[in-house]
Formats: structure tokens, sequence, C-alpha cells
């Protein structure tokens, strides 16, 4: 079955079919419909602090809701990083073949690794 995905599309942007019976299953895609619950009222908040930019609304109320939405992106970002680590980690872990499942282990882990990297950036 082969859906347009019009999730991140751009107004000007070409529809992108996806073949959503070949889509990879990802550690997430079972609390999905959760991240997306959370990541919509992440992006209320951020029009919110941009309708407080555009009203001239004191810096410090300002602030303080760029700290709730950062702190809001940074629950999903963990959450996402256990997903991680509980699939495609356990995944990789699950390779019959020892060297290819050192490998697949190795760079699960770095890709782990490099996204908390990331975060903490």
């Amino acid at each position: 079955m082969s859906t347009p995905d019009l999730s991140m599309s751009h107004p000007d942007a070409p529809l992108i079919e996806v073949d959503l019976d070949d889509a990879p299953q990802h550690g997430y895609t079972s609390n999905k419909d959760a991240y997306l619950k959370r990541l919509k009222r992440i992006e209320g908040q951020v029009r919110g602090i941009a309708r407080m930019v555009d009203e001239d609304k004191y810096c410090i109320d300002i602030l303080t809701q760029v700290a709730a939405a950062t702190k809001a992106l940074h629950a999903v970002s963990l959450g996402l990083v256990e997903e991680h680590i509980g699939h495609c980690v356990v995944g990789a872990a699950s390779e019959p073949d020892p060297e290819a499942r050192a490998q697949q282990i190795d760079a699960k882990v770095k890709e782990a690794t490099d996204a908390i990297g990331r975060l903490l950036r």
C-alpha cells in the first residue's frame, strides 16, 4: 500500500510516495502516536513563543517558555535514544553470524553515542 508522506512536506515540495509495506520497523514505532502527540504539543509551544516575540512580551517570560520547550524536546530525545538501544542495538545482537553481530552492535552503539553527543552540545 503506497500513500504520500505529508508529515514533513513543504508547500512547494513534491509529494514522495512511501511504500508502507516495506517500511522498516523502528524502535519507536509502537509509541509513534505518543511521540507525535508530544511533538505537536511542542510545536504549539514554539508557535506560542513566536507569538510572544511578535507581541513584544517580557524577555524573561519568553526565555522561560524556550526552556520549557527545550526540556520537552530533550524528553522526546531521551525516549528515542532509549527506544534505539532497546530495539536497534538489541536487534543487532540477534544477528546469528558472530562477526556480523559484533560489527552491527558496534555500529548501533556508535549511532547512539553520537546522538547522545549531539544532544549534549
